[in-house]
């Protein structure tokens, strides 16, 4: 069966709050079901209503605990498959395990690529994604990735605060790694870029930080994909004050997972002010003043609406 004859979208326990509105700009209402656990820690969903011939789609981040999440979105594509569903997007805002995308030493496990098998092997006929650590793990798959970049959103965030173009403005890459996701935001912005460099002269010592490229007076935006402890963006922080002369410091990233001691570290750090996309929801009782949202719902609700249409997204690449 090739495109489902309607279309319905469930949501895990992962990010309920995005599903809904996903669900509101799409202009239709959460499927019903019910996602919950035995007594001994196994999973059981529950569907409310048929799917049978549908176009479903499942929206679940494998966001922390990342495990039990994981397990939610592969026993609801399993259920969604059993009951004859049309076709099954699986629609992951935040993929988890994307860090573990190659060996870096003898015997690693490259998890990325089983959790790919492991969700196509439960039935999923494709993945909606937003930001991959990497961009090689949409090859991971043997069904088809969209996967949406969120630069576009911080653009037009920080377009409306300073404007394109903007000489005292400059983007900053916290490491070698994000350099082509900090290139690419800074032409699109109009502004200069400077890199991180990071390194650890021996065993034991704290990291030495150079700048590369110019920050004095400048105000800052370090952009990166994910943000865990939150222990070298605060770092970079503190560098490009102290030793760039950088006059504020700003930051964006697509996932904020904010691990252990990631807020207490933002709210003491030089940053003035750090943005997230909604993809993993905030934990309200860990608060920081410093910490915003950028809404993400709109972006996925327009790429479900051309995937059940079957028209290109590739427009909300740019």
């Amino acid at each position: 069966m090739g495109h489902g004859r309607d279309i319905k979208i469930f949501s895990g326990n992962a990010n309920k709050q995005l599903a809904e509105a996903i669900c509101h700009a799409v202009g239709i209402r959460l499927g019903g079901s019910d996602v919950a656990s035995f007594a001994d820690g196994e999973t059981s969903v529950s569907l409310f209503e048929t799917v049978r011939g549908f176009d479903v789609f499942i929206i679940q981040p494998t966001c922390s605990p990342v495990n039990k999440h994981l397990m939610e979105l592969l026993i609801m594509i399993d259920a969604c498959k059993r009951a004859s569903a049309g076709r099954i997007t699986a629609v992951i805002p935040y993929f988890g395990y994307a860090r573990q995308d190659r060996k870096t030493k003898a015997r690693d496990p490259i998890s990325a690529k089983l959790v790919a098998n492991l969700i196509a092997t439960a039935g999923a006929d494709r993945v909606l994604t937003m930001d991959l650590h990497a961009s090689q793990i949409q090859g991971f798959f043997d069904i088809p990735v969209d996967n949406l970049l969120g630069g576009p959103l911080f653009t037009e965030y920080y377009a409306r605060q300073f404007g394109a173009g903007t000489e005292n403005v400059i983007v900053v890459s916290p490491d070698i790694g994000s350099v082509t996701r900090a290139r690419a935001f800074a032409q699109k912005m109009g502004l200069g870029l400077a890199i991180i460099d990071k390194r650890r002269e021996k065993a034991n010592q704290s990291e030495v930080m150079n700048i590369i490229g110019e920050v004095g007076g400048k105000n800052v935006i370090m952009i990166d994909d994910i943000l865990d402890t939150a222990g070298s963006l605060c770092g970079a922080a503190k560098a490009l004050v102290e030793i760039g002369g950088a006059r504020e410091i700003y930051a964006c990233a697509s996932h904020g997972i904010l691990s252990g001691p990631a807020v207490g570290r933002i709210e003491d750090s030089y940053i003035k002010e750090v943005r997230f996309l909604d993809t993993i929801p905030y934990n309200a009782h860990v608060p920081c003043g410093k910490i915003k949202y950028i809404e993400s719902a709109p972006l996925f609700a327009e790429a479900i609406k051309r995937i059940y249409e079957e028209v290109s997204i590739s427009t909300l690449f740019s």
